[in-house]
C-alpha cells in the first residue's frame, strides 16, 4: 500500500477538518498527521476494513436435484463415534 500520509497543522486542520475527514473516509490518505510548529501531536487513519461475511457466501451456487431428499441418511452402516469404527 503506497503511503499517503497527509501532514498538517492544527490550525489548517480546524478550517478544514471536514473535508480532510472525507479525503480519509474516500482513503486518499492512509493516515493525516496534525502538528503543532511543526511537531507531530496526533496521527488519524481510517478503520479497519472487515473482511466480507462468509456467511451466505455460496446462497444460490449449489442446485439439489428432485427427488433428493437431503436429510435421508447417506450410510446403512452405524457409526460408533466415541471408539471411531464403523459397525456393519
Amino acid at each position: 500500500m503506497k503511503d499517503n500520509t497527509l501532514e498538517i497543522s492544527v490550525s489548517v486542520f480546524k478550517a478544514t477538518c471536514l473535508a480532510v475527514l472525507k479525503d480519509l473516509e474516500k482513503r486518499k490518505y492512509s493516515r493525516v498527521v496534525l502538528t503543532r510548529r511543526g511537531r507531530p501531536i496526533a496521527e488519524l487513519t481510517p478503520p479497519r476494513r472487515r473482511p466480507a461475511s462468509i456467511f451466505g457466501c455460496l446462497r444460490g451456487t449449489v442446485t439439489v436435484p428432485p427427488g433428493v431428499d437431503l436429510t435421508a441418511p447417506t450410510l446403512t452402516e452405524v457409526l460408533d463415534a466415541e471408539r471411531g469404527i464403523l459397525h456393519r
